[in-house]
């Protein structure tokens, strides 16, 4: 058999084989951590066996996990990187240096683990997990930067003593398992404090913030706000770059940062990626403030980054972002208003679990729309969607898939018309292999 066969034989297995929760939702979740530990143990432990970075949020994590590590790996340090989900290929979620795992490692870890895969029946997202830190521990990373999927407290990644953990925000995402306050999100997030660990929260609030103080404390981690030591003026922006005047509250000193994370919201993870890194540059790290700066022009081409305020066309303007939650839309349909266009066009689709009616409240009103479902059983069908967004006073038509949806705004756009695609992950996921 070819590796070609042999990879997607393998990616077969591991998709229908494995509770997913990107397919099926809260089923696919276990409820501790005994299936990651018992999976680590049979591979030596390899989450010990390298340095790392953990970081978790409601928004911005992913962004936030790659601006660390392209600073790393400019820095010269071997980076490891590991998120979830992906857009286009499995390997993604796996990566040294911005270079995916390979087809070859993926189809020998999975044969190799295979009978301990069918008897400790692990979900899809501890199999990934333990891949991952087998992968970085075989190959000797300097560091690895590792985004939780879900949560925290109870998240599979759950299982590093990072040198340094990353809260970047709190906000609604997931009531049905995380909690149905902020507080209580706080708190299944700050699960990932370690005692004696730094930890940076990214953004201030009133109700969170007694969360992570009583956290710090009883975990003696000392608690640092991103806001205390930067603030981001944005001063200009085009379609590869945003431009600001980065404030070092610490040194008094105004700073130009150009970076190719284009959303407007990357202002709030710019904050938090400079002032982790500046703490890792206290833990041994070679890493200098005019380095971690010239890294944040290059963290897409450095790492692999895609989804976040990308711009799929020019001409016409087609712009994806994987916003999936009121607080993540919100940015995102603040930024759409400044877009120039003759018409505006939105192509959207949610999964059942998320607050769609909450999300379907921040649209524009003066948008022409395509209601669609990505294909995975979580997604809301198109007509149920359409239907609820006529109550909101959304115009626009279901279509049965997110590439029909597609075409239809291809084909009633000019080129001076502008199409937004957003909603979901995986809307974007199968918008991004259309381009």
């Amino acid at each position: 058999m070819g590796l070609e066969a042999a990879y997607s034989q393998t990616l077969d297995y591991l998709f229908a084989k494995l509770p997913m929760f990107s397919r099926i939702g809260a089923a696919a979740l276990k409820p501790d951590l005994s299936n990651t530990l018992k999976l680590c143990a049979v591979l030596g432990d390899p989450q010990h066996r390298f340095r790392s970075v953990h970081i978790a949020g409601t928004n911005g994590k992913g962004s936030t996990s790659h601006g660390i590590a392209a600073a790393l790996q400019s820095g010269g340090y071997k980076t490891g990187l590991y998120t979830s989900p992906h857009l286009l290929d499995f390997r993604e979620r796996i990566r040294i240096n911005g270079e995916p795992v390979s087809k070859e490692w993926v189809v020998e870890f999975t044969h190799d683990l295979k009978d301990v895969i069918e008897a400790v029946k692990p979900s899809f997202f501890e199999i990934t997990v333990v891949m991952a830190f087998k992968y970085f521990a075989d190959q000797g990373v300097d560091i690895a930067v590792i985004e939780t999927g879900l949560g925290g407290r109870l998240d599979s990644t759950n299982v590093v003593t990072p040198l340094l953990s990353v809260i970047t925000n709190i906000s609604f995402d997931h009531k049905d398992l995380l909690g149905n306050t902020l507080a209580q999100i706080a708190g299944e997030k700050a699960g990932i404090i370690k005692p004696d660990v730094p930890v940076v929260i990214g953004e201030q609030n009133d109700e969170t913030e007694p969360v992570f103080l009583q956290h710090s404390i009883s975990k003696r981690s000392p608690l640092h706000y991103a806001q205390n030591f930067w603030d981001m003026i944005r001063v200009r922006q085009d379609p590869k770059f945003t431009y600001y005047k980065a404030v070092d509250k610490a040194r008094m000193a105004i700073l130009d940062v150009r970076t190719d994370l284009t959303g407007n919201y990357q202002q709030h993870n710019l904050k938090t990626i400079l002032t982790a890194l500046e703490l890792l540059s206290h833990n041994g790290f070679n890493l200098t403030q005019e380095g971690n700066i010239a890294a944040m022009a290059h963290v897409t081409e450095l790492t692999g980054l895609r989804g976040r305020w990308e711009w799929l066309s020019k001409e016409p303007a087609i712009i994806c972002d994987v916003a999936h939650n009121p607080a993540g839309l919100y940015e995102v349909l603040r930024q759409w208003w400044y877009v120039p266009a003759g018409t505006k066009h939105i192509v959207v689709g949610f999964v059942r679990d998320k607050d769609v009616d909450e999300a379907l409240r921040l649209f524009p009103k003066d948008s022409v729309y395509y209601f669609c479902n990505a294909a995975i059983p979580r997604a809301l069908p198109a007509k149920e969607l359409l239907h609820m967004a006529k109550a909101h006073g959304l115009n626009g038509a279901a279509y049965g898939s997110v590439q029909e949806a597609i075409q239809a705004a291809q084909g009633r756009m000019g080129t001076e018309d502008a199409l937004l695609i957003t909603g979901s992950f995986f809307i974007v996921s199968e918008a991004v292999g259309m381009f």
